[in-house]
């Protein structure tokens, strides 16, 4: 059985190649590796490792928020986020859809493989 630090740097390995691999989803000013890069720190929380995100997830996550300052912006990051979350069947929907809240940060849009990103204003 493999340690769970090994699995988690497997994961981001994965996640890089993915998504060097794989056209960007937008043309705004967010690109899917920003996003992947400020909420790298969150990967083991929202697998459901700990009670509370860590400083550097919220950082991230509040990071991603001020960079994603536009219409164009948050679309991208809405994409990106279902994008990414969609590789990576380890990660709890419930954990993750709550980060922005845990953080202290208000995002406009809910982080759900549901959400549609063409209505994120």
């Amino acid at each position: 059985m493999a340690r769970p630090a090994v699995v988690g740097q497997q994961l981001v390995a994965l996640l890089l190649l993915l998504l060097m691999a794989a056209p960007s989803v937008t043309n705004a000013g967010v690109t899917c590796g920003q996003v992947l890069n400020y909420l790298t720190p969150c990967i083991s929380y929202a697998m459901g490792r700990g009670s509370e995100p860590p400083a550097a997830c919220c950082s991230g996550v509040s990071n991603l928020n001020a960079a994603a300052n536009n219409t164009a912006d948050r679309q991208a990051t809405c994409k990106c986020l279902k994008q990414i979350t969609s590789t990576m069947p380890a990660l709890k929907p419930d954990i993750v859809a709550g980060i922005p809240s845990k953080c202290g940060v208000d995002i406009p849009y809910p982080i759900a493989r549901s959400t549609d990103c063409s209505k994120v204003q």
